[in-house]
């Protein structure tokens, strides 16, 4: 498989540097030609030295999970025969300081909330396992040691349902 490749682009611009008042903001470049703005978080390093409008690691990192179980939940979902019609998750990635005082991104909770419709309405046992499964698959979930947590919610909608799926 070819790597995923990922362009970090940061310049001083002038800042003394060693005084650590330099700018944290710097440039993600996708290999798909997507740019995102990045910087530190301004938990972690004061505004004018963070951009709190930009997109930092810990963020990333937790879309990033949330994606990955998303795009795995839903091809689980259509082998499985049910129809999507809508998943929104607002994930949350909390840091804890280990024991030697350094802090980690010890916990990521997904919550999913997917609105199904068409002929095969899941029950919540097929959803859990869906999802349980989906965390199963996940590259990123299978690459990291944080606490991963999957509190979906889900409904069926039969006003969506058209007869043709």
């Amino acid at each position: 498989m070819k790597p995923h490749v990922v362009e970090i682009d940061w310049e001083r611009n002038g800042s003394k540097f060693t005084d650590h008042r330099y700018s944290r903001a710097h440039v993600w470049r996708f290999d798909g030609g997507a740019k995102v703005p990045g910087s530190s978080s301004p938990d972690v390093v004061r505004v004018p030295l963070s951009d709190p409008s930009a997109v930092d690691p810990e963020e990333a990192f937790v879309a990033s999970l949330s994606s990955c179980h998303m795009l795995w939940f839903l091809d689980l979902v259509a082998r499985d025969g049910y129809v999507v019609d809508k998943y929104a998750d607002r994930a949350e990635g909390y840091l804890a300081k280990r024991s030697d005082g350094k802090l980690w991104l010890s916990r990521i909770v997904l919550a999913p909330s997917v609105t199904f419709s068409g002929k095969l309405v899941p029950t919540t046992e097929a959803v859990d396992d869906l999802h349980h499964r989906a965390h199963e698959e996940c590259f990123l979930a299978n690459a990291v040691k944080a606490e991963i947590v999957v509190q979906g919610t889900w409904t069926y909608d039969v006003l969506e349902y058209d007869g043709n799926r």
